[in-house]
């Protein structure tokens, strides 16, 4: 027998070896499509709505749970009901039919909506809905089993008339080690029901009977300084309230109440000791519990909410507020905040003098510093708060390492001025042309702004503070339209002077006149890092350990002015031919050991408050520290109450506090009249502070509030203070 070709060989290899390829293909597929494949029943047609259970995962694993959901998809005009139907129909029910072990939960209920009938009220679902159940299973469930669930589902289906339907619904599952995959289809849109589900939140209710209604309080977080003109109650038991009646919403400094209807459980003599059901606040649901009780302290006084604003509204407000924030930022030129750094604005003036091209460049360039700063640090603000942080106008002065920072760098400038050293056009720093005679690039202009901004912007000024306050509860663009039109407002000035030829003219001629008034202006520069050092050491450190924060910020600015020393020294010796890398490297360790210096100082625990009754005084003014508990407090027994939210690097708030805080004609007019005195210091962060600014429609400080004896709205007194304003507050609260 002869044996075969090589070639016949070939081909019968290739042809056994082609078999396998497309029977392991084959496999792999049909174990992908098992993988795969929609956990999900056949869709059952009913009376006008199809009934489907779905799983949010293709497989099960011995001893676990997924979560399946009966899907209802109702035709337009028709609705199925809630838990709590209202004043007719009747919820979705299942009846579920398991394998031995095999176990479902309660059906879950997302948040109904209101659907009137007639002169009816009836709460429910239209369009489409899922309703969760958490499946679990036994843990002798065997791998690479499957098992089969069938629920068989009522509905009542209404629209005019109401129609009952049924339908069962099976789903078959595998049983798996590892389990399966999140559905590809229903896991993502049962995972956005899940976490829409109304749960319990950090809220508190009461429910009070008075007048033949029931008033429905509540107070927490969720609902404190809010308007929520669509809040709605939606009760678990049918019989508490009449709900085709209204629920009037009453706001409240801490929370809400709505004013309901009593039902027919309060009119049958057996009156509930409480009632459930879910608050919704327009976009979020909370799970509320409500005892009856006395009323809770701040859920209602101050009235509806304003009705919504129609687009014309909404254009003139924003027209407002962009006009304020223009004024404002004008004003903020004038505010005791910006005087410490106006030097670097005069340096820059008479340099650029009698030279109109170059004066109207370094004037937009200025300007472009100041808007741009304005956007970067609002950005950041408007980012911080969309992550949770309780963070407000002059955030950066609330670091202190920012602060410690910006200390020093006014100290440079300080001794750049002085002449310890230059800055040459080739070498631009941030201070550049803050103060520097001799370096005529824009760039430096631009810095100039940028600090100015970054330094001496966090008070706020007349219009200043409202348009903040609005531009923080609207969305991101809103929020930087109005702070670049803060900007503009603050930089104008400036660059408007830059492009009056006329009014730069009159100015002296160069000369050594200049050399003089760049000398002088040091010094305000050197009053600017004095106070960042100050409150420096208000925010880090404290007496009991010496307050070795202010030990490290003097010690880091003894160490980069000797830098700066070095940094001349070599300039001088660099003019004369000379070599000095030894004072180069001194300089490059005193800068570094300066830098190291202030991380260390910054890295020190902020001072502990001390708690007594006079932790904070203005002069003879004995004063509490601010705290929401202790403000309602003093409301709810009706005294008056006057509350300064101050900070150390508010300047302004320094001068009111000695021009019109610190007299004994003030002390004796708050003794008088019985009124304590709060102090919110918001030097460092503090999330109640910020809360309460939020509540006044202000981010920042200063901030004088004066609540009147006996209750009521605080008058809110502007942010430049005099004792015969505080006065006449003082007399309006307590006649």
């Amino acid at each position: 027998m002869s044996n075969p070709p090589p070639t016949a060989v070939f081909r019968a290899i290739a042809g056994v070896v082609a078999n396998l390829a497309v029977a392991v293909a084959l496999a792999v597929a049909a174990s992908s499509a098992v993988q795969a494949a929609p956990s999900e029943s056949a869709p059952v047609k009913a009376a006008h709505l199809t009934g489907q259970l779905v799983a949010d995962r293709t497989a099960i694993t011995p001893g676990g749970h997924i979560h399946l959901a009966l899907r209802q998809v109702m035709e337009p005009g028709w609705h199925t009901y809630w838990r709590n139907p209202g004043d007719s129909g009747e919820p979705t029910t299942v009846q579920w039919t398991l394998p031995a072990g095999w176990t479902a939960g309660d059906l879950q209920w997302p948040t109904p909506k209101t659907l009137p009938i007639g002169p009816l009220m009836d709460y429910g679902y239209e369009g489409e809905v899922l309703l969760p159940v958490d499946l679990t299973a036994p843990a002798g469930a065997r791998p690479g089993d499957t098992v089969t669930l069938s629920g068989h589902a009522e509905f009542l289906v209404c629209k005019e008339v109401c129609v009952p339907a049924d339908a069962t619904v099976t789903l078959t599952l595998p049983v798996t080690a590892e389990g399966g995959a999140p559905d590809p289809r229903w896991g993502g849109p049962i995972a956005a029901t899940l976490a829409a589900l109304p749960r319990p939140g950090p809220l508190r209710a009461a429910l009070t009977l008075a007048g033949g209604a029931l008033r429905l309080g509540v107070v927490g977080a969720p609902v404190k300084g809010g308007e929520f003109p669509a809040a709605y109650f939606f009760p678990f038991d049918g019989t508490v309230i009449d709900a085709p009646r209204p629920q009037v919403i009453d706001r409240g400094p801490e929370g809400l109440t709505l004013v309901l209807t009593p039902g027919t459980a309060f009119k049958s003599g057996a009156v509930p000791k409480a009632i459930g059901g879910v608050l919704t606040l327009g976009g979020k649901a909370y799970e509320i519990n409500a005892p009856v009780g006395p009323p809770l302290p701040g859920a209602g006084g101050l009235g509806p909410p304003a009705p919504p604003m129609t687009l014309v509204q909404r254009a003139g407000k924003l027209s407002l507020a962009l006009v304020s924030a223009l004024v404002g930022g004008m004003i903020l030129n004038l505010m005791p905040c910006v005087f410490p750094v106006l030097s670097m604005k005069a340096a820059s003036l008479t340099r650029h003098a009698h030279k109109p091209a170059e004066a109207r460049v370094q004037g937009v360039a200025f300007l472009a510093g100041v808007v741009s700063t304005f956007l970067i640090l609002a950005g950041a603000l408007i980012a911080a708060r969309a992550a949770g942080q309780s963070v407000g106008w002059g955030f950066q002065l609330q670091s202190p390492l920012i602060l410690g920072a910006f200390a020093l760098v006014m100290l440079l400038v300080g001794l750049n001025l002085s002449g310890l050293f230059e800055v040459g056009a080739s070498v631009q720093s941030l201070a550049g042309e803050a103060g520097v005679a001799h370096a005529d690039s824009p760039l430096g202009a631009f810095f100039t702004g940028a600090l100015a901004v970054a330094v001496a912007a966090p008070c706020t000024a007349p219009f200043m503070a409202p348009a903040i306050g609005y531009a923080l509860t609207q969305g991101p663009i809103v929020a930087l339209a109005i702070f670049a039109a803060l900007g503009l407002g603050m930089g104008l000035p400036f660059t408007a002077l830059a492009f009056a030829p006329s009014l730069l003219a009159r100015l002296p001629r160069p000369g050594a006149w200049m050399e003089t008034l760049r000398r002088l202006l040091a010094f305000p520069m050197y009053a600017t890092a004095a106070w960042l050092a100050w409150v420096f050491s208000q925010q880090v450190g404290d007496q009991q350990t010496g307050n070795l924060g202010l030990a490290g910020i003097l010690a880091a600015a003894v160490l980069i002015a000797a830098a700066a020393w070095c940094y001349g020294h070599r300039q001088a010796a660099s003019l004369a031919g000379r070599r000095s890398w030894g004072f180069a490297t001194l300089g490059v360790v005193a800068l570094i050991a300066g830098l190291a210096a202030l991380w260390g100082a910054a890295d020190q625990p902020a001072p502990t408050p001390r708690g007594a009754p006079t932790t904070v005084s203005k002069a003879e003014l004995p004063s509490q520290l601010f705290s929401p508990d202790r403000l309602a407090a003093l409301r709810a027994a009706g005294k008056p109450v006057f509350v300064d939210f101050t900070a150390a690097w508010c300047i302004t708030c320094q001068v009111n506090d000695r021009v019109a805080l610190s007299s004994r004609r003030i002390s004796d007019a708050f003794a008088a009249k019985g009124v304590t005195f709060l102090v919110g210091d918001w030097t460092n962060r503090n999330a109640d502070i910020a809360q309460a600014l939020a509540e006044h429609g202000r981010a920042g400080v200063p901030l004088y509030l004066v609540y009147p004896a006996g209750g009521g709205e605080p008058a809110v007194l502007p942010q430049i203070l005099t004792e015969d304003i505080v006065l006449a507050a003082l007399n309006k609260a307590v006649p």
